[in-house]
This record gives structure tokens, C-alpha cells and sequence, in this order.
């Protein structure tokens, strides 16, 4: 039963050619090569898997975290717009005891005073202290408030007939510093 068939003819001469112990020795290594092969293809498929999967937590993640803070961004922009709004700022101001202003006078570069400036502002009856840190002052007290003086007439100036005996320059006129305004 396990006997081959005898071959013959042109079977036979090329039987003759062919070892028939070595096709089955040649024929092992291909076949653990595929194997090999599959079984790395399909190791590094679910690695792949794994990680496409674990950025995809990742980034959903991300996005809760993103929208989040974007929601958080826009509370507090309302916010920031609320304190910011006109009639807001007035409430406040009146409550830390400030006043409307009124018209402004202008100071010239010659010296010459433009406008017709208030001489001060109407005081409040009693003054509360402030909300933010600061000296308090007393319920009872008043705050002086003189008129502002009037500039001095300028003399323009005479060239000098000596440069090294000219009279030092006048002092430059101070200009207000601006503050911010807070929230911007």
C-alpha cells in the first residue's frame, strides 16, 4: 500500500533527474517562511489596531477638554462684557463716591487756557468707604477742594546775545498719565 507506482517512459527519465528525498526537505522552509510571515502581519495589524484605538480615546478626550474650556472662555468674556457696559461702570463709580466730571478745560502749549473748567465737583453728603483697598475716610469729614490756579502769564522768550549766559530752560509742563482701563 504505500508502495509508489513504477514509473515509466518519460516519467521515469525525469524521476531520474529529480531526488525524491530533497522536494521534501526544500519544501519545509517556504512554508515556515509564510507562516512566519502571516502571523507578523496580523501581530503587527492588532498593534496597529491598539494604537488607532488609544488615540481615538485620546482625542475624544481632547475635545471634552477643549469644549469645555471654550464654554468656560465665553462665561467669562459675558462676564468681562457686563462689567465693562457703560451703565455698569457708572454704578460702580458712583458707588466708590466718584462724581461726573463736567467739562474740561485745556492747557495750551503758550500757556493760554482753553475752556471754561468747573471749579469742583459736587460733593456727596456722607462718603462710604471704598470698595477695593485704599485709605478710608470718615463719614463725617469733607474733603477741601481748592479752585485751580490760573497759569501764569508766559514771557516769551529773547534770543540771548551769549549762549554760555542764557537762563536755564523752564521746567516741562507734566502731562497726566492715562490708566487703563480694566478688562480691555
Amino acid at each position: 500500500m504505500s508502495r509508489k507506482p513504477e514509473l515509466k517512459g518519460r516519467a521515469a527519465r525525469l524521476a531520474r533527474l529529480l531526488p525524491a528525498g530533497r522536494a521534501q526537505a526544500a519544501r519545509t522552509p517556504f512554508v515556515l517562511l509564510v507562516v512566519v510571515l502571516l502571523g507578523g502581519g496580523l501581530i503587527g495589524l492588532l498593534v496597529l489596531n491598539s494604537a488607532l484605538s488609544e488615540g481615538s480615546f485620546e482625542l475624544a478626550d481632547l475635545e471634552k477638554q477643549t469644549k469645555s474650556l471654550t464654554d468656560q472662555e465665553q462665561a467669562l468674556q459675558r462676564d468681562i462684557d457686563a462689567y465693562s457696559s457703560p451703565d455698569a461702570l457708572q454704578r460702580r463709580a458712583r458707588q466708590l463716591g466718584m462724581v461726573p466730571g463736567g467739562d474740561p478745560a485745556f492747557l495750551g502749549p503758550d500757556g493760554t487756557v482753553k475752556g471754561v473748567p468747573r471749579v469742583a465737583a459736587p460733593e456727596p453728603a456722607a462718603l462710604t468707604a471704598p470698595a477695593g483697598p485704599g485709605p478710608l475716610t470718615p463719614a463725617g469729614a469733607t474733603l477741601s477742594t481748592a479752585p485751580p490756579a490760573a497759569p501764569a502769564p508766559t514771557v516769551p522768550p529773547q534770543p540771548p546775545s551769549d549762549p554760555a549766559a542764557a537762563p536755564p530752560a523752564p521746567p516741562a509742563t507734566l502731562q497726566p498719565i492715562p490708566t487703563p482701563t480694566p478688562g480691555r
